[in-house]
């Protein structure tokens, strides 16, 4: 695996210009099921800052025992964990704060929109990754399909720009810890070390962030929140894993384009699970961000 990471680390353009192997795109899509699901726990919670705290905390729980069978991170990774700790609780704080004003099947759609085509411009541009034609075209489909739910509506129809604003700024969220842990794993050289360790300090920065503001939801999770902290939070560790090994197999670009067809599961279960309405739109969005994960998965150079 070591080896591996290190080739990855120093080609990155050349990295570019591989098709994704069926082993990755699998792992990721399992990830975007995970993730859809977790989300979903929070979404349906009627104590939103107590499931996203349990499903913080069950991250780090799951993280302990993972790190007794991986190597720990090189040195030079400790500044980009450090970053991703920082990104992961500015996600997870505006995820909330979208998730109190707006539905499951509108504000999960466009705060992962928007992070592909960021992640893809910033990867092409700065970090010198080279995407073929059709892998560019196929990053466009996933967001564009995705981001076509901007206009967010609450359940009654009505215009939610405030959800919207909070769901814009989770997708930067997403797309900057996408990219600072793409290149801290390989940096790292162990893609479990590197997320078990942001996991766990992810977890303490977050219970120490609620015990100054929340200290009543704290006290809250041993009586209410344990299956939060198993479900939710086993089902947060093994989706971001995932994508965190997939960061050092495939250009980030790809796996985040890819870890966003996460839609269609969170689609589902907003309507099917949380009751939400579906209509005309979000099934154009979400044909299109299938036929974008098709492109990705069987394309070929062009």
């Amino acid at each position: 695996m070591v080896a591996r990471n290190n080739r990855v680390q120093t080609a990155p353009a050349q990295l570019g210009m591989h098709l994704m192997e069926p082993i990755v795109f699998f792992a990721v899509i399992l990830a975007a099921l995970f993730h859809a699901v977790w989300n979903a726990m929070v979404k349906g919670d009627g104590d939103k800052y107590l499931a996203m705290t349990a499903v913080v905390i069950g991250q780090g729980l799951f993280a302990v025992p993972a790190l007794a069978f991986v190597p720990a991170p090189a040195p030079s990774s400790y500044p980009l964990i450090a970053a991703g700790i920082l990104l992961h609780l500015g996600y997870q704080f505006f995820l909330l704060a979208a998730y109190r004003v707006g539905d499951l099947t509108q504000v999960y759609p466009l705060a992962r929109g928007t992070a592909p085509l960021i992640v893809a411009g910033v990867s092409v541009m700065f970090l010198g990754v080279v995407l073929y034609p059709i892998q560019i075209a196929a990053i466009a489909l996933i967001g564009l399909g995705i981001i076509s739910l901007a206009l967010v509506r609450r359940v009654d129809g009505g215009a939610n720009p405030k959800a919207a604003v909070f769901a814009l700024i989770t997708g930067c969220f997403i797309a900057s810890y996408s990219l600072v842990d793409g290149l801290g794993a390989r940096q790292a050289g162990t893609a479990l070390g590197y997320y078990g360790w942001l996991a766990i300090g992810n977890t303490i920065a977050t219970l120490a962030i609620m015990a100054i503001t929340r200290p009543e939801t704290l006290r809250k999770v041993p009586r209410k929140g344990i299956r939060l902290v198993l479900l939710g939070g086993g089902a947060s560790y093994v989706a971001y894993a995932l994508v965190v090994w997939s960061f050092t197999q495939a250009p980030i670009a790809l796996v985040t384009a890819l870890r966003e067809t996460s839609i269609v599961f969170a689609l589902l279960l907003g309507v099917f699970v949380l009751n939400e309405k579906l209509n005309l739109a979000k099934v154009l969005s979400t044909l299109l961000t299938l036929i974008g994960a098709v492109m990705l998965r069987f394309g070929r150079q062009s």
